[in-house]
């Protein structure tokens, strides 16, 4: 249950459907009623005055009951008949049928309609919060989770718990109260048949609870096979090149149908006890129907009832219309374990606090005026040790340049910079503030930064650049793929900046698309840059004009840059050579060259590769 109100609070202001659903669902209820208890004097006219006895002529006084408005319709089938005749009364009655009968459907569409808004509304406020919180968990998250599992809680997941809203507010509301009007007019009709047919229900209710009983555990694991799929087709898309090139195509293959044939064959179970369920109410229901005719039947036959003939027909074709809200109660009981199990994990992804989060009264840095500094840092992954007591000064207006061996932890640097993790130990500072007393997104607003992969959206030139920016000229956009060497391949392009780039930028070379990058970073004209491989993925002709480009861009600005090619970083004011972890040389590029230590090392390997 605690599962379920919390789904229920994302339907907010549920009154505003809750209390039109009620009024129009148990209006719909009435004259579903009415439909078939208006049998009775249908019949009555029609076989009067064989049955004189069921005639009232006097005007019946109000009460609250079935009874009441019973005899009112049979005192007014008497009037029609005195003053039109048989035919006359027959025609009354059935314009009355018909009336109730499009009031009754009227009310169902309606309510029907009122649920599926609520269905679309709370599924839609569900799916924001969990993308929203998504958003904003930090980087480590979606390192540790498949990407195919969010993926799946997000779309999947947050579809079946619809299942939980619209079934378990018929269970609730709707379908009992159905329930309650037929057998309301049975016992009215007769306690004692209505008595016997209720000892089916406790036998068709333990019988269904046996059978979903494991329905909720079993559609938790199909959710989480389902987002295993997911996975496995992102990894297989994202990678087929790769796939195709090493000939892995029927590893891959043999790998989904593995994972397709267990989500299958938990479908199948599922499948099976839910398809149960209705029959098995239905057959006892039917069941229950025969016994009544045979019983009531004999009765009658015998002279033991004050039952009419009108009236036993009239029970049984509403006594077998309460099997419809029987199978919809167990029916949705089906779907309620399934949206239960899927709102456990929609939940569990909503709850996942991120790490990275903006204290109570934290600092809003709307400029940087001194330098950055890293005071005895350390951080890790997990149990894996990436930084340990790292520290150094990065003043404003000046170039410093990280180096060193793969795995060093040149870019956890970076990563630590922008906030994308806290430190574990140690403190980074931005003119004296401590980064986690500052506000995330002040803090990133000081920055640009282009990484060694190049993150690009299937979308065109100019909005990969602009990147959601409401304010920027398209004289600034050209300006800026000038500055990064992109203009001319834009233009040569078959719709120049509004050429859509693919996915990925998979219509754009590796080059291409980290020029792009590089543009949209000078853009916005950030104060601090940081780049990371930044010229990583050009060819020698692009390096080396985007290099001059960067150069000129880097003058007078605080920069963090990280090389593999340490032929750009000659020229920056500070070199810190980093080795597992740790700070082991600081310098210019002449003071390194003299210590003859590691920096000397990789530029001599570098310069023996490029030979």
């Amino acid at each position: 249950m605690k599962t379920y109100f919390r789904l229920l609070t994302f339907a907010r202001p549920i009154e505003k459907y809750a209390f039109p659903y009620a009024f129009f669902s148990i209006t719909g209820v009435i004259f579903n009623t009415l439909n078939l208890a208006l049998l009775v004097p249908l019949l009555q006219v029609l076989f009067y005055p064989a049955n004189p006895k069921t005639i009232i002529r006097i005007l019946p006084s109000f009460r609250f009951s079935f009874g009441y408005f019973h005899d009112l319709f049979v005192y007014n089938s008497y009037l029609f008949t005195q003053s039109y005749g048989k035919l006359g009364a027959l025609e009354f009655v059935c314009l009355v049928i018909i009336c109730s009968v499009f009031i009754s459907n009227l009310c169902r569409y309606l309510s029907q309609r009122i649920m599926e808004n609520l269905k679309i509304h709370t599924l839609q406020n569900l799916r924001q919060t969990v993308f929203n919180n998504v958003m904003n968990l930090h980087l480590g998250y979606f390192s540790n989770e498949r990407k195919g599992d969010v993926l799946s809680k997000i779309t999947s997941d947050v579809q079946v718990v619809q299942f939980t809203i619209t079934s378990t507010l018929q269970v609730v509301f709707k379908d009992p109260l159905q329930l309650a009007a037929y057998l309301g007019y049975l016992f009215y009709v007769s306690s004692r048949l209505t008595l016997l047919s209720l000892l089916v229900v406790p036998v068709s209710g333990l019988i269904i609870a046996a059978i979903v009983k494991r329905l909720r555990h079993q559609a938790s694991d199909a959710q989480k096979s389902y987002g295993i799929m997911m996975s496995l087709i992102e990894e297989a898309l994202s990678g087929i090149k790769i796939i195709k090139s090493f000939n892995a195509l029927e590893f891959v293959k043999n790998r989904f149908a593995a994972e397709n044939s267990r989500f299958a064959q938990i479908n199948r179970s599922m499948a099976r006890r839910q398809q149960l369920a209705s029959p098995i109410s239905e057959f006892l229901g039917v069941g229950t129907v025969v016994m009544i005719v045979l019983y009531g039947g004999y009765l009658i036959l015998e002279h033991k009832t004050s039952m009419t003939a009108d009236l036993f027909i009239a029970y049984i074709a509403i006594y077998s219309q309460v099997i419809n809200p029987i199978k919809s109660i167990s029916g949705s009981f089906s779907n309620i374990h399934q949206g239960l199990a899927a709102g456990d994990r929609v939940l569990g992804l909503i709850d996942f606090k991120p790490e990275v989060v903006d204290t109570k009264n934290s600092y809003y840095l709307s400029e940087f005026n001194t330098e950055i500094e890293f005071r005895n840092v350390s951080f890790g992954y997990g149990d894996k040790n990436v930084l340990d007591n790292v520290s150094f000064f990065v003043a404003k207006g000046t170039t410093v340049a990280l180096v060193g061996p793969s795995g060093a932890g040149k870019s956890t640097i970076s990563d630590l910079l922008c906030r994308f993790y806290d430190v574990n130990s140690g403190s980074i500072l931005v003119d004296g503030h401590d980064l986690r007393a500052v506000q995330v997104e002040s803090l990133r607003a000081l920055m640009g930064m282009v990484n060694q992969e190049s993150i690009l959206f299937n979308d065109t030139i100019y909005n990969n650049i602009v990147f959601g920016r409401a304010d920027i000229t398209e004289e600034a956009v050209i300006a800026a793929a000038k500055i990064a060497n992109a203009h001319e391949f834009i233009m040569a392009t078959d719709n120049g900046y509004q050429s859509s780039i693919g996915d990925r930028g998979v219509k754009l070379s590796g080059g291409q698309k980290q020029r792009l990058s590089i543009a949209r970073a000078v853009l916005i004209n950030p104060p601090i840059l940081i780049l990371d491989e930044a010229t990583s993925a050009l060819d020698t002709e692009s390096e080396k004009l985007v290099q001059g480009a960067l150069n000129n861009l880097l003058k007078n600005r605080t920069s963090l840059v990280i090389a593999h090619r340490l032929s750009t970083i000659q020229q920056a004011d500070k070199i810190i050579v980093l080795d597992s972890g740790r700070i082991i040389e600081t310098g210019t590029h002449s003071e390194l060259m003299l210590l003859n230590g590691l920096y000397h090392k990789l530029i001599s390997m570098q310069m023996f590769q490029e030979m």
